[in-house]
């Protein structure tokens, strides 16, 4: 019986604690992701962009980044990722946003920005520099301009490489919000994934 609720216990959905989102970031830390290419580190500096910097670390420590799909990996561009397999926690993130903030350092190769479609808008996807990007730093779109850069890769930009690209064929992202790991998996079995993302100490 005890094996039993361990087992259901185990397989319940995660559920979102609003603390997450109040939780600051160190000044700088560094972090590891284990991929199913292998591992890359990065660091992370406050002073770069406090808003994202803090999310970031949020989503680190809630292990929000554990067993997600690389779902757009354009070659010569970027590497986008950032929707969770429950899409409860998807939702509840959303509500979340960050304020915007100036972009302070430049999208350079293995840089790394959270996505925004507007202003206020970051939550939870974010894309590695798979090259030097500065128009991003300047682009203006819906109120907003440029994507501020909130990490930047120190080791395994060869493992970065190695992702597998979907450029000609980037999976729907609400398909994905809506159907989770499944989806990607049965339309797209070669995607690369984050195992899990952990600060380093």
């Amino acid at each position: 019986m005890v094996f039993v609720v361990l087992s259901i216990i185990s397989c319940s959905p995660k559920i979102f604690k609003e603390k997450w989102t109040k939780k600051q970031s160190p000044e700088q830390f560094t972090a590891r992701f284990e991929t199913t290419q292998g591992d890359f580190d990065i660091i992370a500096k406050k002073e770069w962009s406090p808003n994202g910097v803090d999310r970031l670390y949020q989503l680190i420590k809630s292990e929000f980044y554990t067993d997600i799909a690389l779902f757009r990996v354009i070659p010569k561009f970027v590497v986008q990722f950032g929707i969770q397999n429950d899409s409860l926690l998807n939702s509840s993130w959303k509500r979340y946003k960050i304020t915007d903030e100036p972009v302070l350092q430049k999208n350079d190769s293995m840089a790394i920005s959270f996505a925004r479609d507007g202003v206020d808008s970051r939550t939870t996807q974010i894309f590695i520099n798979l090259k030097n990007n500065h128009h991003l730093d300047t682009i203006s779109f819906n109120g907003v301009t440029g994507f501020p850069v909130i990490a930047k890769i120190t080791k395994g930009m060869e493992n970065v490489h190695k992702f597998y690209s979907t450029e000609d064929n980037v999976p729907d992202q609400d398909s994905i919000q809506k159907y989770g790991n499944d989806f990607i998996k049965r339309k797209y079995p070669e995607v690369d994934f984050i195992k899990k993302v952990y600060i380093l100490k």
